[in-house]
């Protein structure tokens, strides 16, 4: 986990995985720049990280209740964009950050979706401060002026996205604040966005949204999605060098009619997660933990859906100790930027210049910012 020292420590969460706990309610989740990545490699495509919490994987799309539920994992730097998902455990210094940048292949996945409700991804989309109270958020981040002024806070990875995909709702984190904007795109279309604060106290990292649901479906694999995963696997290779992305079309109707037959049109997800990893309690008690893992619910999917292996990793199910990663002569050794404050990392490179989504608007209805600044004592 790619962490400053003094947050190198083990919380909670190994009690979801154990099974000591359970998540209330279905909960899906995106990953960030501060993960176990060894253990969010295990599921590139997606799946259940814990009972009741599933993870989208480097990027996703389910449905729920009649909604369709999109996102992407990780962070935007500009000298990893066009690589592919090279690294696996053991990894060195630079690997244990590049493993969690965002890649080209998974947003130009996510561009070929026909329309979604809803969108999660750790960074923001560039230029987003526009459609919001950017004062406010400048009251609370004053050391963003700079990158706002040059266009450099967010992922334009992500602007494209929101230009391409026109969600309904965006939902992000990262920067350690929260912010709201609403958007609307020149297609007439809306999208209400909301970033929430870190998890502190006194810090506002919760927000209760009720979206109407269309149906009582539960959790289910998103089928036009499953086309694009296979449509798109040639371009899925584990490259230190630039992949070269095809043209490709959205799925068509008879792709779509072959997903739906080879899962015989039920595409809900089986809870089938299973621990690959011994659990703290086990580990105690002279389990030793291997290198690598592969999921069961990784090789399913690939199997079910004719999908190869994203990257250079074994292919047994059971734990593997691996040698550690040889040198890449080409490779870009990066500084440990997460330094002594963790808001260092927060500001990403701009990948294209600005990206005209559509004209600012005051809009009544827009997710409220509030003009509380309690947090200020604790910034």
């Amino acid at each position: 986990m790619a962490v400053p020292p003094k947050f190198r420590k083990l919380n909670t969460f190994y009690k979801y995985y154990s099974g000591e706990k359970t998540a209330p309610v279905p909960t899906i989740i995106i990953g960030g720049n501060h993960e176990a990545s060894n253990f969010m490699q295990e599921l590139p495509y997606g799946g259940w990280i814990a009972p009741n919490i599933y993870y989208l994987g480097f990027a996703g799309c389910v449905q729920f209740r009649g909604l369709r539920i999109a996102g992407m994992s990780g962070i935007y730097k500009h000298h990893d964009y066009h690589r592919g998902h090279f690294e696996h455990p053991p990894y060195n210094n630079s690997s244990l950050r590049s493993v969690y940048h965002t890649r080209q292949i998974d947003v130009w996945r996510l561009k070929h979706l026909s329309p979604i409700d809803i969108f999660l991804s750790h960074d923001w989309p560039t230029g987003i401060w526009e459609h919001g109270d950017v004062n406010a958020l400048l009251h609370r981040k004053p050391f963003f002026r700079d990158d706002i002024q040059s266009y450099r806070l967010g992922s334009a990875a992500a602007a494209e996205l929101l230009e391409q995909l026109q969600p309904n709702y965006w939902f992000s984190a990262h920067l350690h604040v929260r912010f709201a904007a609403y958007l609307r795109h020149k297609s007439g279309a809306n999208t209400r966005f909301l970033a929430l604060d870190k998890v502190l106290p006194g810090r506002r990292f919760l927000q209760l949204l009720d979206v109407e649901s269309r149906s009582d479906e539960p959790l289910s694999l998103d089928p036009e999605w499953l086309c694009i995963l296979r449509n798109t696997d040639s371009a899925a290779v584990p490259s230190h060098a630039p992949v070269f992305l095809p043209p490709i079309s959205k799925p068509t109707e008879e792709e779509i009619a072959e997903i739906r037959a080879t899962f015989m049109d039920t595409f809900r997800l089986p809870e089938n997660f299973e621990r690959t990893a011994p659990t703290l309690s086990e580990e105690q008690n002279g389990s030793k933990p291997a290198s690598w893992y592969s999921n069961p619910q990784t090789e399913l999917l690939c199997k079910m859906v004719g999908l190869r292996r994203p990257f250079g990793a074994p292919t047994s199910l059971a734990g593997m100790h691996l040698p550690p990663p040889s040198k890449n002569p080409d490779e870009i050794v990066l500084d440990d930027d997460d330094g002594n404050n963790d808001d260092d990392e927060m500001v990403e490179g701009s990948l294209s210049k600005k990206t005209e989504t559509s004209a600012p608007i005051a809009n009544p209805d827009e997710i409220p910012l509030g003009d509380s600044d309690e947090e200020q004592q604790n910034e």
